[in-house]
């Protein structure tokens, strides 16, 4: 009884955000967002308390002042995400581009062109979920790896807002099959991973300097299928007040002939390439998520 009780209130609550957030002009809707994200950074102790641990080990030559800067930026940049994720109902090819801009587009068609299926390799960074359904609405609709929601209705209610523009959602119980049918179609799958896995879901890999277990799946499709593995973030640039689409040129698989190397070293360099947006956009990646909790067999926890 009490779980269908929270699970109601839960749902309720997202409506109503999700509501008056999408109903509001846009600048009014920041604004309260901005209020949100402060409530959020002053009160959210536990997710505070992560990110600023993530930040002393990841940035250690930074002083505390300048991680509670990102972190605060953090927070700032969910509560842009909510206004833009409330907003997609009002999205379509007229008005996307007042909201965002492609830059390297070139390296999707591209990687199409090889015909052998594209993985966006992307994570949690700016209004990621904004990045696909705004793809979607430029005329290039996609297919993507989603963990459902422990609560039906929010999850049901979430996933509508998602797939408004035609994109499919992949439910990770069936997710090595679906992927592997799709890039044999030459169709385009996109996958966050950039969060904390299991030892036997993943491998470890540098990011930071730390090892962190990383999803293997995204080097293991890309060596099996040949699918080209294309870098694509969504940045948000405060002076333009605009969201950039950014792709890169296809990675350059290792292929050595040895999968068990081949599949590290390139989750290796995935890693490289997530790190190196954060580290020039520090404040738009999500901190507050305890990336580093695995850790190899017999190494002590990282977290308090």
């Amino acid at each position: 009884m009490r779980s269908g009780i929270k699970d109601f209130i839960e749902y309720t609550l997202a409506r109503i955000l999700l509501g008056i957030f999408g109903l509001m002009p846009r600048r009014i809707a920041c604004l309260g967002a901005r209020l949100i994200a402060w409530l959020g950074f002053r009160f959210a102790r536990r997710q505070r308390m992560a990110g600023l641990h993530n930040l002393r080990m990841a940035l250690p030559e930074l002083s505390d002042q300048e991680r509670y800067r990102i972190l605060g930026g953090c927070f700032r940049n969910l509560g842009r995400l909510l206004v833009e994720f409330s907003r997609f109902s009002t999205l379509n090819k007229a008005n996307i581009g007042n909201l965002v801009y492609y830059d390297g587009l070139e390296n999707y068609h591209a990687a199409l062109q090889r015909g052998r299926g594209v993985i966006f390799l992307t994570g949690h960074f700016g209004s990621w979920e904004l990045s696909a359904f705004a793809h979607s609405i430029f005329g290039y609709p996609m297919k993507f790896v989603v963990r459902p929601i422990d609560n039906a209705r929010v999850d049901q209610l979430i996933t509508h807002y998602r797939t408004l523009g035609g994109n499919i959602p992949i439910q990770r119980r069936s997710t090595a099959r679906d992927i592997l049918q799709s890039l044999r179609h030459n169709e385009v799958v996109g996958i966050l991973f950039d969060q904390n896995t299991t030892r036997s879901e993943g491998v470890f890999a540098d990011f930071f300097g730390i090892p962190a277990a990383t999803t293997s799946a995204i080097a293991t499709l890309a060596l099996r299928t040949g699918a080209a593995v294309i870098p694509g973030f969504l940045i948000w640039e405060e002076k333009l007040g605009r969201h950039r689409l950014r792709f890169d040129p296809p990675v350059e698989l290792v292929e050595t002939g040895d999968p068990a190397h081949d599949v590290v070293e390139n989750t290796r360099a995935f890693n490289r390439i997530l790190e190196g947006y954060i580290r020039k956009h520090p404040d738009q990646w999500l901190w507050i998520h305890r990336r580093w909790k695995t850790r190899p067999e017999g190494e002590k926890s990282l977290y308090p």
